[in-house]
């Protein structure tokens, strides 16, 4: 099974893509027409997350199996540690494996029902991101990525503490990490001269949700933890009533965030899909990514 280090090494930038595991019947056949939709443009990778505290675990086994023995995609299953003991994990650990999937963003994950609340362990659980990685590490030859926080995570200080952390993750046996939501290029080149600055060379991907509607654009603020720029707001928000606009607008401030990630050498644009596959090909293609034969 390819890695998605093997995947980042090439000479040109890549992108990928990430989707939610469905609902329901109706939810896992729009995700999988979105899925063969982008197949064909050659992702370096795809991932389906996992719910909080195992919701959606079934899920995103089924799918990701899915994914491994039925595409032609390198797929990436994340794991969180919440509700988990560590012998629950290692059998999803050894289920990933069993199907062939070798790549594991590895997560400590938020509390159920409350992103913001206060974190409880497992009794016989894991409390931090870096013991999962040592987990996963210890269990067979995986590729395993992390996440970061360019405003840093919502339970940190400090930037400096938070990037301490981050650290922390890759020491454990990290390959690479991926970002959460910003606004700006240069909230996502901070954190990694942060990270180099810490001595480590661990690749980041920048994560990017085209903005397609003023949900999306709500979204990106709620996630990314942080006030969304003035003059961001003031390009979009005139446009909350006019779908088409709203839409175009938003993806030409998706291009151009994404050409600048490009110019200072990210090797790879991390999509956030929605389980949707239009708004993601007409920025790949804006950017010149996608394959000659597609």
């Amino acid at each position: 099974m390819t890695s998605v280090l093997e995947r980042l090494r090439g000479d040109s930038p890549v992108f990928s893509v990430e989707f939610f595991p469905p609902r329901d019947a109706e939810d896992e056949a729009v995700l999988w027409k979105s899925i063969r939709q982008l197949e064909p443009l050659d992702p370096a990778y795809m991932s389906i997350t996992y719910g909080a505290g195992g919701s959606s675990r079934d899920g995103t086994i089924r799918n990701i199996a899915r994914a491994a023995t039925e595409t032609t995609l390198v797929p990436m299953a994340h794991l969180t540690a919440v509700n988990h003991s560590v012998a629950e994990l290692r059998n999803v650990i050894g289920w990933y494996a069993a199907v062939g999937v070798r790549n594991i963003l590895a997560l400590r994950g938020d509390p159920p029902g409350d992103p913001y609340g206060d974190w409880v362990a497992h009794p016989q659980g894991l409390n931090y991101a870096e013991e999962l990685v040592t987990l996963v590490r210890s269990l067979g030859d995986f590729c395993v990525g992390v996440s970061a926080f360019p405003y840093g995570h919502p339970r940190s200080p400090d930037l400096d503490t938070d990037t301490k952390y981050l650290v922390r993750k890759f020491n454990a046996g990290a390959d690479f990490g991926i970002a959460q939501l910003f606004f700006e290029a240069e909230d996502f080149l901070r954190l990694r001269d942060r990270v180099a600055a810490a001595g480590c060379d661990a690749p980041l991907i920048p994560g990017v949700m085209p903005l397609t509607t003023p949900r999306t654009l709500h979204t990106t603020i709620k996630l990314s933890g942080a006030s969304c720029p003035r003059s961001l707001l003031d390009r979009l928000e005139p446009l909350s009533d006019e779908p088409k606009a709203f839409r175009e607008e938003g993806l030409n401030v998706v291009t151009e965030l994404c050409e600048r990630l490009l110019a200072e050498g990210v090797p790879d644009l991390h999509f956030y899909t929605f389980n949707r596959a239009k708004a993601t090909r007409e920025v790949v293609s804006r950017l010149g990514l996608l394959p000659a034969r597609a």
